[in-house]
């Protein structure tokens, strides 16, 4: 197997890899609303309820978002497997995650951003996802079957 082979796996693994986390994650959030499933851990009660209508609206546009990242999750898997068809999905998806981190910040509270909850998905929202942007920019391009590459 070549370098050229090799590489062409593991970034199509990392991609799959990555898709298949948001997945589990949009899951969690879209069918569990606002408290989740608790697939993540952490099942105790966080908080209390005092207007059903506010929560409900609340509760379905968290369910809404939830939905949206597992559709990003299966952009992701679909990029694992069409990496050329759809790089350029696969690049603005990175980019919308680092924006996504930029946004956590906004709620700037260091305690919470910096805690162990909040910290691995910050480091891969503000490094790894421009990292795997700018690895899925520079990946060497390859023709599809069938078509000439055109300059």
């Amino acid at each position: 197997m070549t370098a050229k082979a090799k590489a062409n796996y593991l970034l199509r693994g990392a991609i799959a890899l990555v898709g298949a986390v948001i997945v589990f994650l949009g899951l969690n959030v879209g069918l569990g609303g606002i408290p989740t499933l608790g697939w993540q851990g952490g099942s105790a009660p966080f908080f209390a309820i005092t207007d059903t209508t506010i929560f409900a609206v609340r509760n379905s546009h968290v369910r809404f978002l939830g939905g949206v990242w597992f559709g990003v999750g299966q952009l992701m898997l679909a990029g694992s497997l069409a990496f050329q068809r759809l790089r350029t999905v696969l690049i603005a998806l990175a980019a919308m995650i680092f924006v996504g981190g930029l946004a956590r910040m906004s709620g700037y509270e260091p305690s919470v951003l910096f805690s162990p909850e909040i910290a691995p998905s910050l480091l891969f929202e503000i490094v790894i996802a421009p990292l795997l942007a700018f690895w899925f920019w520079k990946a060497e391009r390859q023709p599809e079957a069938g078509k000439e590459m055109r300059p």
